[in-house]
């Protein structure tokens, strides 16, 4: 599963080798423990890829291939793409723009997803020095 971590300045992927409904348990019984408010609803995230990363076509294929529900892809404009992910997010209330985006898809489309999110960043660093 794919876990989007939200915060003032962006956010942050990563891997979760869990299944959603584990996760999701898991993050349940920390706010009984601790006492926090927890808010849980099904949700879409999205987030830019620049267009031109070198597989993108490939993940474009995949996508269709073996996930078409979980995942789109639309041109965000001439530079880059739009990935749309149907899954769950967990914040502290309704109302908080902080929080945590979790989304199951074929573990192909994860590492996949993964590691293109993590080649941009590498891109965006490079370009900022």
């Amino acid at each position: 599963m794919l876990k989007l971590t939200y915060i003032e300045t962006g956010f942050y992927l990563e891997y979760l080798a869990k299944s959603l409904e584990d996760w999701v348990q898991e993050r349940v019984v920390l706010a009984l423990r601790v006492g926090e408010s927890l808010y849980i609803e099904p949700s879409t995230a999205a987030f830019l890829l620049p267009m031109d990363l070198p597989d993108l076509e490939t993940l474009v294929m995949e996508i269709r291939r073996l996930d078409p529900e979980s995942i789109s892809l639309s041109a965000g404009d001439a530079e880059y793409i739009e990935v749309s992910l149907n899954g769950t997010w967990v914040s502290l209330n309704a109302d908080s723009d902080e929080g945590v985006f979790v989304a199951a898809m074929s573990h192909s489309i994860e590492f996949f997803l993964l590691k293109l999110w993590q080649d941009s960043q590498v891109s965006a660093s490079v370009l900022s020095e």
